[in-house]
This record gives structure tokens, sequence and C-alpha cells, in this order.
């Protein structure tokens, strides 16, 4: 076999194969086997029947037709290992020449990965948020825990902001009744926001007894998006009793003997929230100006498979759980169609960039993963995904995605590299040193599969 490569862009290339018809031997005995089995010819026995006779009854052409569909993927795929090609996709293949005895001619043009030359990323800066924890903070934590452990008594009065509300609910469209639009005894805290809107004002003033009837567009089910007169009774109103906030409640409400000592914890605890959200800050950033320094050209067909991929899991994955239109999504978020399209394709545009940015370095870094990191980041996929670690195990190993987890560690090495190269402060003009974080990489891959995917874990699913 002959091959030869013609580079049709930065991202395309043509591949010109020509093939020794004694190299097609296997394929032809091949599609004689296959011929055999299928047909029958009076005076032999099934499988029996010799080649001259197939060629006699069936036509050496069908022959020649079944061993070239057998040989073309095995003498294509010597060809691109042969150029020590990296092909994207499925190859749009042309048989430009079959002689029978003599040769096979053939063509086949497919998308590669482009050569990518590493950008000098030293001297990346990047400004990140920085780590400030008020008081105001402290106070709404620890209300939140008091919320917590609140209890509730019924009372002879109007409900207030604050009430739990005991109610039933009906709603109509066009004055009837919907399907799904009855409901009884929902437990409702005035001011949550966690219903309808307009709910707070109709309830608001109400006694047990009462009853009102307001207008709200309905956030699902049948008739979503649809303006639905809803009718609610109320039929419990309890006031909710906060504890008081001293050392009793610390010790009730948490391993601390004391409210300072609570109040403590919560300050570390919220520092490490905003370390971790400022160490993710850095990472996008930096990914964001190592994008903006390389030169990388993205396949056209590679990015509109891309861009359908994306479409495809925000329509019938996400939107579909949450019973949601495409349109209807796009109403909520005060979106068009065209500006929906024109952000997809941005966003597949980065995630093509960050694949074949971050696999280059990975390659010129000669980044290898080990099992211990492998299985870190198999755990932490597991639990962002709601499965357990051996569930998520499986459904990796089976969908053959074990090399797309490692690929997204290596990902994350490479990004934390470049992240440990660059400067990075925060808004009071400090400098930020993430070297000692222990989640670094594993950090750093979350952002660049996020980045990759659009959603990191989607795949796994």
């Amino acid at each position: 076999m002959k091959s030869a490569v013609e580079t049709l862009n930065p991202t395309r290339v043509r591949l010109t194969v020509e093939v020794p018809f004694e190299e097609l031997k296997d394929s032809l005995d091949a599609a004689y086997k296959k011929i055999n089995q299928q047909v029958t010819v009076k005076g032999f026995r099934k499988g029996k029947i010799p080649a001259r006779v197939i060629d006699q009854r069936f036509g050496r052409g069908a022959v020649l037709e079944e061993a070239v569909n057998d040989a073309l993927p095995k003498f294509y795929t010597e060809a691109i290992n042969e150029a020590e090609l990296n092909p994207l996709g499925q190859p749009e293949v042309d048989i430009t020449e079959l002689k029978d005895g003599e040769l096979l001619s053939f063509t086949a043009e497919v998308d590669v990965r482009p050569e990518i030359e590493i950008p000098d990323y030293s001297g990346i800066e990047v400004e990140v948020d920085a780590v400030e924890v008020s008081d105001e903070d402290i106070e709404k934590s620890v209300e939140q825990l008091r919320n917590r452990f609140a209890s509730t008594n019924t009372v002879e009065r109007a409900a207030a902001e604050g009430d739990v509300v005991t109610i039933d609910l009906e709603a109509k469209v066009d004055g009837e009744v919907l399907p799904d639009g009855v409901a009884s005894d929902v437990s409702y805290t005035i001011g949550s926001g966690e219903l309808l809107d307009g709910i707070d004002e109709a309830v608001t003033g109400l006694e047990a007894g009462g009853e009102a009837t307001f207008t709200s567009q309905l956030k699902g089910g049948s008739a979503e998006g649809k303006d639905a007169e809803v009718t609610v009774k109320v039929t419990k109103v309890a006031a909710k009793e906060l504890p008081e906030l001293d050392d009793e409640f610390a010790q009730m409400a948490s391993e601390f003997d004391t409210l300072e000592e609570l109040k403590a914890d919560s300050r570390k605890r919220l520092e490490n929230m905003k370390q971790y959200d400022q160490a993710t800050q850095a990472q996008e950033r930096v990914l964001e100006k190592l994008i903006e320094l390389a030169e990388i050209p993205v396949p056209e067909k590679l990015l509109e498979d891309e861009v359908n991929t994306r479409k495809h899991n925000l329509e019938h994955h996400q939107l579909g759980q949450m019973g949601l239109t495409l349109e209807k999504y796009l109403e909520f978020q005060g979106k068009t169609v065209e500006e929906f399209e024109a952000e997809t394709k941005e966003q597949a545009v980065k995630g093509i960039k960050t694949q074949f940015l971050l696999d280059a370095l990975v390659n010129k870094e000669k980044l290898n993963v080990n099992q211990e990191e492998l299985t870190e980041h198999l755990m932490r996929r597991a639990a962002s995904s709601g499965m357990s670690p051996d569930q998520f195990a499986q459904a990796v190993v089976e969908g053959g995605q074990v090399p797309m987890l490692v690929g997204e560690v290596a990902r994350g090495k490479a990004l934390a590299l470049v992240v440990e190269s660059s400067k990075v402060v925060d808004t009071n003009g400090e400098v930020v040193d993430l070297s000692d974080d222990e989640d670094e990489v594993e950090q750093a891959a979350e952002v660049a599969a996020e980045a990759v995917d659009g959603d990191a874990e989607a795949e796994a699913k």
C-alpha cells in the first residue's frame, strides 16, 4: 500500500491511497465466504459454492464491492497511522479507481487535530475577587442555622411575613380547573418566594378559613407559562419561634460550647468557600488568557457537531427534566433564538479550543495520570452526578469512558501548571498563592471539563 497526504487547511487533510490487488486477498476471501452463507445454488451445499460459480451467477462486481467495503477501513487506518495524524470524526471516502486484479485507489478527506504552538504563558496575570468575610456574612450564616432549628406554633390571628401557613390551592385557566392544578395541605413560609408570584400578597392578612384569588403565571405543569386564576385557602397559621442566640443554641445546633466558637467556625467555613471560589475564578480567567494567546483553528464540521450536541443536551436532558421547551426557556431567559445560537456557538468554540490547547500542553509536558488521581476524580464525578462510586465506575467502564476521565484529569494538571506559572492578584492588590491548594488539580479538572463539555456531568450518565 502507498499513501500520500495533502493538507487542505490547518484542520483538514486529503489522503490518497493505492492498494495493490494482492493485498485485497483476505477481503476477497471473506467476501466469497459471506456470500456463500447468504445464497443457495442448486447442486452445491450451502457454504461450498466455488468462487467461479459465484462470479458467474451473481457477478464479480458484487464480490468486489463486498471486498472493498471490508478492506477500506483497514487501509484507511493504516494510512492515518503511517502519516501520524489525529483524525476527528468520520472520513469522506471516494473510490477513484478499481481495476480487477490490478489496483484499488481511493481518497479520504477528514478533519484532523491542528498542530498547536503552545504560547509563552509565564507572563499571564489575572485579577480575582478578594477573600473577605464580613460580620454581616457571619450573622446571615448563623441566622440560616437558627431558622433550621425554629419551631412553629399554631396562632389564632392573621398571617404575616415569616409565618408558616398551611394552604389549599386551585388553579384555573380560561375558567377550567387544571387537571394538575389542585393541591391540598401545602406548607408555605410567607416571604420565601418558593411558590407562585403573588401568593405572598394573597395570604398575608388572612386567618385560618380565609381565602383569596389572584392571577399568576404558572412556572410548570400542563399549562406552564400561562396566566392562571389561583384560589388559595388558608387552613392553618403558625408562627415561627426562633431559638435564642446564646451558648445553649450553639450546643444544640453544633459541636461547639459557645456562640462565639460557633461564629468563629462559620467564619472559617465561609473563608474556605470563598477561597475555593477564588481559586476557581483564577483558573477560569487564566484559561481565558491562555486561549487568547494561542492560535487555534477550529474544524467547521467538528464545530457544527458540537453545537448540535450542546443544543440536544439542553433540550432533551436539562430542559426535558424540568418540563420546559426551548421556546419557554428562551422566554424566561429573555433571549432571542439568534442570541441563543450565537451564545451556544461561542461556548462550543471555547470548548474545542480548550480541549485542543490543554491536550497539546499535556503532550508537550508529558503529563501522566496515576491511579490515585483517576480514582479521586471518579469519586468526585460520582458525587456530583448523584451516583455511588461503584455505580458511576460501572457506567464509565460500560460506556467506554475511562479515556475521557483520564483526559479530564490530564487537562486539569495542564491547567494547574499554567496557573502556577501565572500571577494572580486579588482586588486589594494582594498576590494570591494557589500552589499549596491540595485540590488544585482536581478543581482545575472540573474547570476544564466545564469549558470543554459545557456540562461536566452529562457524559457519564
